[in-house]
């Protein structure tokens, strides 16, 4: 298991890639490939003509690719070099018609190109020092960077707690950015760089019947679900108990030729739960059903560790148990897992209604007045920032852009132009690709598994956005569409019953095992020299100060996030 880093620069790019701690495989002129230890699957370099490359790459259409390419790609050609084979001949166009988890960086004349795939499964990172280029998979590699001066991003920071992930380009080390999905972008040799967009989601008007749209929607389920089954060996499904894993389940149950193997969570003692959904779910579809335990006392010794495994932090109090699954599927002998993460951004969940419930009664026609509105309905620190984050925070950021900039051209009129495209746009290029992909595929390859997102397949996506809004919210009825495509693989019991959710005790824990890590990390000598946090609002909350306030231990959950990632990758004042 391993990451890439790759170097353009005269200054001895193999030396470059040793300094990050990695192992040059290419060195070509200017520009030195190399793989990194670490979790991930990167392999190389491949060689096609001219063009020298390495990725991670894994590729779920790969006989289509072969046949576009003809004859002369052996059947066993490695994932990573079918797409460079792809982009020799086809450019862009042949990126576009890959489907997969994908970061790739080719060495192109005297360009550096890298490449990510159209929804953002794979983290991919560039930075600019001195007369050079670095890239790599991995943010800690850059880090590491000797000619890169880099330190503590505040507008990030800012972002962090308002979203509860990074949702563009920025990062919170300062002068390292990540490649958005779905682009291309060409780092130049005199230090300038180009970016391609080699897909997006475009709204399309097909005014075919609701059957119609159903039974194409179940077509491509399938499909997807059936291109991501691994051959020959055992698959686990994160399951639940809601209609997408649920989904997923079935769909491979009915489609994979062994047994499939069903994983779901409990934080055990009266915290509600949904595992007699997924229970029933289980039993229904004949899967091996397990169900795994999640501790408070758990959670708070190993969130360090699962923080630190990430290369932006994501203010998910289910990460630890997100870790511990996957160290159970593993544990199990199997190297791919499926999860239905995806529905709610691409076919419309409940989090879309406080935004359609404002558009109706909105009074203000500024076209940032949605995207303020937006930011509010995450209900995170957002409006807490005058009252959480520093004076001295609060005046080096008087002259940052404002945060509306990062979602405001997601819901204006332009490529969707009705609010409920807009809002799934929105979601899908932001939360869906700096949040729920990239949480997955870091934490499920730490135990050396692939997590695969069926619903998040581009021809699930593209379809979504040719659906007419009033198939994905039919009334109150969410993803409306979603539901009627797989009415007869499921009970109706799980197919009609309204999104709840997984209720995460994250109060219990953090005035119960975490209580004491909260206290030492978040007033302590470490974050106190930091400066970032008004010290009598952290006080207040750890106290529980207005504890009637549903997401307190949400906020808190946020800043101690942050804390340890930061102490994680050193990230001094």
């Amino acid at each position: 298991m391993s990451r890439w880093c790759a170097f353009q620069t005269p200054d001895d790019p193999a030396g470059q890639v040793r300094a990050v701690g990695g192992d040059p495989v290419s060195v070509t002129g200017r520009h030195a490939l190399g793989l990194l230890e670490g979790p991930g699957v990167a392999a190389g370099p491949f060689t096609v003509g001219e063009l020298t490359a390495v990725g991670e790459v894994t590729l779920f259409n790969a006989a289509r690719l072969r046949a576009r390419l003809g004859a002369g790609i052996s059947p066993d050609c490695a994932d990573g070099e079918l797409l460079l084979h792809c982009y020799a001949r086809f450019g862009l166009d042949g990126i576009a018609d890959a489907d997969g988890m994908f970061a790739l960086a080719i060495a192109d004349g005297a360009d550096l190109v890298l490449l990510r795939d159209h929804v953002g499964t794979r983290t991919l990172f560039h930075a600019r020092a001195g007369h050079g280029w670095a890239a790599s998979t991995s943010l800690r590699a850059l880090h590491r960077w000797p000619a890169l001066r880099t330190g503590l991003h505040l507008p990030a920071v800012r972002s962090f707690l308002t979203f509860a992930y990074l949702p563009g380009r920025e990062t919170l080390l300062r002068d390292i950015n990540e490649v958005l999905p779905g682009r291309c972008v060409r780092l130049h040799d005199d230090g300038s760089i180009t970016e391609e967009t080699y897909w997006e989601p475009i709204e399309v008007e097909d005014a075919r019947s609701a059957a119609d749209h159903v039974l194409e929607l179940r077509e491509l389920l399938e499909d997807a679900v059936a291109r991501r089954l691994p051959a020959g060996e055992p698959v686990g499904v994160l399951l639940s108990g809601g209609i997408d894993s649920s989904l997923v389940t079935a769909l491979a149950a009915k489609l994979h030729d062994q047994r499939v193997r069903s994983y779901s969570i409990s934080f055990g003692g009266t915290t509600p739960n949904e595992l007699a959904y997924s229970g029933l779910v289980a039993t229904h579809c004949n899967t091996e059903h397990r169900v795994l335990t999640v501790p408070g006392t758990t959670v708070a010794s190993r969130l360090a560790e699962t923080v630190s495994l990430l290369d932006c932090p994501v203010g998910d109090p289910l990460t630890v148990p997100n870790l511990m699954l996957a160290e159970a599927v593993a544990a199990d002998g199997m190297r791919v897992v499926l999860n239905g993460e995806g529905g709610d951004p691409v076919f419309g969940g409940p989090k879309n209604l406080p935004m359609l419930i404002f558009e109706l009664s909105r009074d203000d026609p500024a076209a940032d007045a949605r995207a303020s509105a937006y930011l509010d309905s995450y209900r995170k620190c957002y409006s807490d920032l005058p009252v959480l984050l520093s004076r001295d925070v609060l005046s080096a950021l008087t002259d940052a852009p404002p945060l509306t900039e990062l979602i405001a051209p997601y819901l204006r009129q332009g490529r969707m132009t009705s609010l409920l495209n807009q809002l799934l746009h929105t979601n899908l290029r932001t939360k869906g690709a700096h949040h729920i992909l990239t949480k997955v595929e870091r934490l499920t390859a730490a135990s050396g598994l692939e997590g695969r997102a069926p619903l998040f397949d581009r021809a699930v996506i593209d379809h979504a956005f040719r659906v007419p809004g009033r198939y994905k919210l039919a009334g109150t009825s969410e993803k409306w569409i979603l539901k009627q495509a797989v009415r007869d693989l499921l009970p109706a019991t799980i197919v009609d019953r309204p999104k709840s959710g997984m209720r995460v005790p994250v109060q219990q824990w953090l005035s119960g095992p975490l209580r004491e890590l909260g206290h030492d990390l978040l007033l302590g000598s470490s974050a106190r020299a930091r400066g970032l946090f008004r010290e009598d609002t952290i006080r207040s909350w750890l106290r529980g100060d207005g504890a009637l306030l549903p997401r307190q231990g949400g906020k808190l959950w946020l800043v101690l996030s942050l804390e340890l990632w930061l102490r994680s990758f050193d990230v001094g004042p």
